[in-house]
């Protein structure tokens, strides 16, 4: 797929606010400082489309981008660490639970992981969460050129070794690098591909 133009559309704090629910949507979405922003800005081929922080919960909105006026792509506020009061994180978690529940044009969720770390029990939650709310998602490992290539592969392995324990089938799984644009390619095809099964039942 070749992204000819990705441009931002609108923030909501309210899925039925979004915009109206006709074309394919993919939502990313992963602990505070995964690199999520960074990601949809390599996927998109545009270093400024999502806004980067360093600091945790810098997302607090369901934020739609419009890709080749064809499909969207929504940054959805990171889960964990944010130092927001309780009230608010309660707050973000009905918005996100909300969003994924309900909305009818959701194709699929990536949900980010840090490639360099030992599976987190808060990641393995939410995948687990998806699971009974029947959400169709993906792995995205991000920054694997942060690490070595062997503690990459040994914590890709670990994570998917964990859900094994749980599920009967894994999920696709892709390990990125925003530097390399590694895993680009694959996620893009991915997308194409939904895109076409999404207008061919639509």
């Amino acid at each position: 797929m070749i992204i000819k133009s990705a441009e931002y559309l609108i923030s909501n704090v309210e899925y039925d606010k979004c915009p109206p629910a006709t074309l394919p949507e993919y939502a990313f979405i992963g602990r505070s400082n995964v690199g999520k922003s960074s990601l949809i800005n390599m996927l998109t081929n545009h270093e400024k489309l999502a806004k980067t922080s360093g600091t945790p919960g810098k997302t607090q909105l369901i934020n739609h981008f419009i890709i080749n006026k064809d499909w969207y792509i929504v940054d959805l506020p990171g889960y964990g660490f944010a130092k927001v009061s309780q009230a608010q994180r309660k707050k973000w978690e009905k918005m996100i639970e909300d969003y994924l529940r309900k909305r009818e044009n959701l194709v699929n969720v990536f949900v980010l992981i840090d490639s360099r770390h030992t599976p987190q029990q808060l990641d393995l939650d939410f995948v687990n969460q998806l699971g009974e709310w029947r959400v169709p998602f993906s792995l995205v490992f991000t920054k694997a050129d942060k690490s070595t290539q062997l503690n990459v592969s040994r914590n890709v392995k670990a994570f998917l070794n964990k859900l094994k324990e749980t599920w009967e089938f894994l999920p696709a799984n892709y390990v990125t690098s925003t530097e390399k644009k590694m895993g680009r390619d694959k996620i893009l095809t991915f997308i194409d591909e939904m895109n076409m099964q999404f207008r061919a039942i639509a």
